[in-house]
């Protein structure tokens, strides 16, 4: 019998990415996750795919860009799959092989347990809960993010379209983040206070990380280490890149915010790089944090009410009150 992680592997193959046979795949891994890119690959070479694994130590003086030869085989293969920190999702290699139309993902900081449980969920109600969330997002000028712990953030939505990350990274030059579970913005500006139980340098915070924002930049943030992680790329780092919100149904609160950031109920707002989900920041960084019992309006529609998610798409595409919620 098929274990979770199995399952969770032919997942990813054959219904996120659809690799055919004959194809290649290039596997980017870091040593701690050699085990699980080899797997990976193995799930493609048993539909006939063909490929490589290439193990890929983190290195400072080359910051998040890989090494050139690694730069020209991402641009050369088929599909790619890149369980790696730091993550490849912004950077200059990356983004040349989705022009050139080369479709996949990134797995930063994914585990072989997470792996298994997230991409369990049901991918169709999960789906129609991200184009719900994208759908708004397109549709309204701004958005208002609260919560117990004293969030209070208005954001400017205004000309940027909302991201469906359904899984579904089946077309040429299809990017995603693996696992899935979101809809997702580049807002245009933002102003006010964030409090985020989690973020991706040090994640569960014993103290609510507290982020102040002021025109479309971070102005002062109380966890030094992920201010000073921003700082390094200058004033871009502190960009207002991304709003979120969790869709993935068997996400819980781990600190591993590739994990959090996808949990049913919650939001989370990203700064740095944008480019990539319809910004305008290049920038070879993109930290996100997350905040729990959320409550979120998006234009005239609340999204999220104290961690309770209260869409879901009807069959006209209109967006209906529901009664699910985050789970535990």
């Amino acid at each position: 019998m098929a274990s979770d992680l199995d399952r969770a592997l032919q997942t990813v193959i054959g219904r996120c990415l659809a690799v055919k046979e004959g194809e290649e795949l290039l596997v980017i891994a870091d040593p701690d996750r050699e085990g699980l890119g080899r797997a990976l690959l193995e799930a493609a070479r048993g539909i006939g795919a063909d490929g490589a694994l290439v193990v890929l130590p983190p290195d400072p003086r080359r910051g998040t860009e890989p090494p050139r030869a690694v730069a020209a085989a991402f641009s050369s293969c088929d599909v790619f799959l890149a369980p790696c920190m730091p993550s490849l999702s912004h950077t200059v290699a990356r983004r040349a092989a989705t022009e050139r139309g080369i479709r996949g993902a990134t797995l930063p900081n994914v585990t072989e347990d997470l792996l298994a449980r997230l991409m369990s969920t049901d991918f169709e109600a999960m789906a129609v809960r991200c184009r719900s969330v994208a759908d708004l997002l397109t549709e309204a000028d701004e958005a208002h993010l609260t919560c117990p712990l004293g969030t209070d953030f208005r954001l400017d939505l205004r000309g940027r379209s909302g991201i469906a990350d359904d899984g579904d990274l089946t077309a040429a030059g299809a990017f995603g983040n693996l696992p899935c579970g979101e809809g997702f913005i580049a807002p245009a500006g933002g102003e006010g206070t964030i409090f985020a139980r989690t973020e991706p340098l040090t994640g569960l915070q014993d103290e609510p990380l507290r982020v102040e924002v002021r025109d479309g930049l971070l102005v002062e943030a109380t966890n030094p280490t992920f201010l000073a992680a921003l700082d390094a790329h200058g004033e871009k780092g502190r960009n207002l890149a991304e709003l979120g919100v969790g869709t993935n149904d068997r996400a819980t609160l781990t600190g591993n915010v590739l994990e959090d950031e996808k949990i049913l109920g919650t939001a989370h707002v990203a700064f740095g790089a944008s480019q990539a989900i319809g910004g305008n920041v290049t920038v070879p960084v993109h930290l996100d944090v997350v905040v729990v019992d959320a409550s979120l309006t998006i234009g005239s529609t609340q999204v999220l009410d104290a961690g309770t998610f209260l869409l879901h798409g009807g069959a006209d595409g209109r967006h209906l009150a529901a009664g699910g919620g985050a789970p535990a």
